[in-house]
């Protein structure tokens, strides 16, 4: 037991928790044994001196009136006025009476009932430090090896000291792994299963899964150049990305999808072919809804119901365009409502859209340079 500090130490350093929480884990199980050995229902107190290496435990009494009723009911946490003067003259009502209790007085009784109260607070320690460790890391990426696939289609994945679960419903349809595959995901959240014990939930068909790709793809996004305002995405489908910047030397869109597509081809790889629409924010909620609707070209947005939960907005749009702002199976439509957190209603007008001519196909060229002539007046 002299060497026991010691001990603790070694242990800190073993489990790779710190000195700090295995000195509290200590205290805590040299309290439950004293507990165990002496009355459940007292109060102790354990004092550790680290210069002297030592630990003194002591079952704390508090001094009350003779006729005071919590003498009955606590007995092991109070003691009367008659019998506290018995150890000073001088105390009085309030006052506090420590006796030492020496474990190595009840043998390997003790030393058992320590080892296992060590035992069991040091493993929570673990714990709560890999809880905390984890838990600042929810929503963010995380990279694993596929250690099995059961029946139901759930993945599970080795990463550092706990197992991850990927479910069936976080991962994109069509998409399987396989045992020692290496897997990357967003952890969703920490979670403590009586039965399972401690394990990550990881899902692949969250927005913000998106979103965390292309901070590691796009370096602009990483240093806050371009800000990502909001993203929607149909797992495996299609998904719209709002982007702005505050720097006018810089394209937000022209920054996530790189030279020759090859940023956000590189996103597209990992959610297995996602079709990913970039869009430039705007603040003003009728161009944001025109942008997020394309390809489709729009006549009109009217806003209704701005200062709600349940914003809504009309769009004029002509029948030809329709199909387009739909898109296949309502999927367009969807994510621009999701985009933009306005629920969108088509309103059919009539004519036809034309698009405006390509700069410089079927156009002729003028040859008036009277204008470029002013320039250099």
């Amino acid at each position: 037991m002299q060497k026991i500090l010691s001990i603790i130490e070694s242990i800190a350093h073993e489990k790779n928790i710190s000195v700090d929480n295995a000195m509290e884990a200590f205290k805590e199980a040299l309290s439950n044994t004293a507990k165990r050995l002496v009355g459940e229902e007292g109060t102790y107190e354990v004092e550790i001196d680290p210069d002297e290496q030592s630990y003194h435990i002591y079952k704390v009494l508090t001094v009350v009136p003779d006729n005071d009723p919590r003498l009955e009911e606590d007995p092991d946490s109070y003691i009367p006025m008659e019998e506290a003067v018995e150890y000073d003259p001088d105390i009085e009502p309030g006052d506090q009476i420590r006796s030492e209790i020496h474990l190595e007085e009840y043998g390997r009784t003790a030393a058992a009932n320590l080892f296992q109260e060590l035992e069991y607070h040091i493993q929570r320690r673990i714990e709560q430090d890999l809880f905390e460790k984890y838990k600042s890391r929810v929503g963010s990426i995380i990279i694993g090896t596929v250690s099995r696939v059961d029946d139901a289609g759930n993945t599970y994945v080795e990463i550092g000291e706990l197992s991850g679960i990927l479910s069936q419903r976080n991962r994109i349809k069509g998409e399987s792994f396989k045992t020692g595959d290496t897997l990357k995901a967003l952890l969703r959240f920490v979670t403590i299963d009586p039965k399972y014990g401690m394990y990550l939930e990881l899902t692949r068909t969250s927005p913000k899964f998106l979103e965390e790709l292309m901070k590691r793809e796009v370096p602009e996004i990483q240093d806050g150049a371009v800000e990502i305002v909001s993203a929607a995405r149909i797992p495996g489908e299609r998904a719209k990305v709002a982007l702005k910047s505050d720097r006018p030397d810089i394209d937000p869109i022209g920054a996530a999808v790189g030279q020759r597509g090859v940023r956000i081809n590189a996103v597209s790889a990992e959610l297995c072919g996602e079709n990913i629409d970039c869009i430039e924010y705007s603040a003003i909620p009728e161009i944001f809804i025109t942008r997020a609707l394309s390809p489709a070209i729009v006549q009109s947005v009217r806003i209704e119901n701005n200062n709600t939960a349940d914003q809504k907005a009309i769009v004029d749009i002509t029948a030809d365009q329709k199909a387009k702002a739909i898109g296949k199976s309502g999927i367009n439509i969807r994510l621009a409502s999701m985009l933009t957190k306005y629920q969108i209603e088509l309103n059919e007008v009539e004519g036809v859209t034309e698009r405006a001519p390509e700069a410089g196909k079927n156009q002729e060229k003028t040859k008036d340079l009277s204008a470029l002539e002013n320039l250099f007046k």
